[in-house]
């Protein structure tokens, strides 16, 4: 990726990042990405709908319409229902997703987590079926299989190779290898659409939805990060899915531009014990003075998917 404002490049010692491809202000937008795809992140087995099956926009009971393929799906309008119908709810997801929902049973003998990641490998064979290249977007992304990954995908694969296999038409071979390795792309890419803020939770918000954004997922971690993302789920008029990336604060170009994979509003402190689980520390670079720096930035390279509930003022 190039544009006015970034560049994808390989940065010594941490892979393929974003940098700055010219001087950037405090508050410039400088990424807005849309998703290649997107799955709800709320269990399979769950008693009610809140959201749109296709922007994720809050449902009111005045704007809800029940969809004409599964009383299972709603939409936050009929123009929703037939783009969703025209691109991303096919006959056969709508029918998977059912399917999956009915066999609770077997599901509730695996980890919530399995529940949201067999939505996620039904919406990549979609993927697959209705558009083959932003499939090859998604398997070229960060991301190899683990022991976790691959145990999950022995129980996802078996269960949905006998309840809603894809067609044969589907462009990748069908296997088990496939869906660990989807698995794995989705750990380690995957960004949340965040939920309003609710007193029910005491200020916390929990996950909407996840995306696959294939720009953003570029973005590198640090635990002082220079810019932040934002989502408009239920505000903006329209590509209300996009993610928008603004700069926290000025940079020269050249300067790799990261996240936080955690919340901002978390110290600095906070974050870098809850990144020591799962990355690797390194000295910053000299400031611009030429003098040592004693602030310690985070090696990870990929986003991580936070945990189902979060303190987040901004979504991040």
């Amino acid at each position: 990726m190039s544009s006015g404002f970034l560049k994808r490049t390989e940065i010594e010692g941490r892979g393929r990042g974003l940098v700055a491809s010219q001087p950037l202000k405090a508050g410039e937008i400088v990424l807005r990405d849309s998703p290649i795809l997107l799955y709800s992140a709320l269990p399979l087995i769950n008693p009610s709908s809140v959201y749109c099956s296709n922007c994720f926009r809050t449902l009111s009971s005045s704007s809800s319409c029940s969809s004409s393929c599964s009383h299972h799906h709603v939409f936050c309008s009929q123009n929703c229902l037939s783009a969703a119908l025209a691109s991303s709810h096919s006959p056969w997801l709508c029918q998977a997703l059912s399917r999956l929902r009915d066999c609770a049973p077997l599901l509730l003998e695996q980890p919530v987590e399995q529940q949201v990641q067999a939505r996620f490998l039904v919406a990549a064979y979609h993927l697959a079926l209705y558009s083959p290249s932003q499939f090859q977007i998604l398997l070229s992304l960060e991301g190899a299989p683990d022991a976790a990954d691959t145990t999950a995908a022995h129980f996802l694969h078996s269960l949905i190779s006998s309840l809603c296999p894809p067609p044969s038409t589907l462009p990748v071979p069908f296997s088990l290898e496939l869906a660990a390795a989807l698995l794995a792309k989705d750990k380690l890419n995957a960004f949340g659409l965040m939920e309003p803020c609710s007193s029910r939770n005491s200020g916390q918000r929990s996950v909407r939805a996840y995306g696959i954004y294939p720009n953003a997922s570029f973005f590198n971690h640090d635990c002082l990060p220079n810019a932040c993302r934002f989502d408009y789920v239920d505000t903006a008029p329209d590509r209300n899915t996009d993610i928008v990336v603004r700069m926290i604060h000025d940079v020269p170009q050249g300067r790799e531009i990261c996240l936080s994979y955690f919340p901002v509003n978390e110290n600095y402190a906070s974050r870098q014990r809850r990144e020591n689980c799962w990355g690797t520390l390194a000295p910053l670079p000299p400031k611009d003075d030429g003098t040592a720096s004693n602030i310690m930035e985070c090696n990870a390279h990929s986003p991580q998917k936070t945990p189902s509930i979060i303190v987040l003022q901004a979504s991040v």
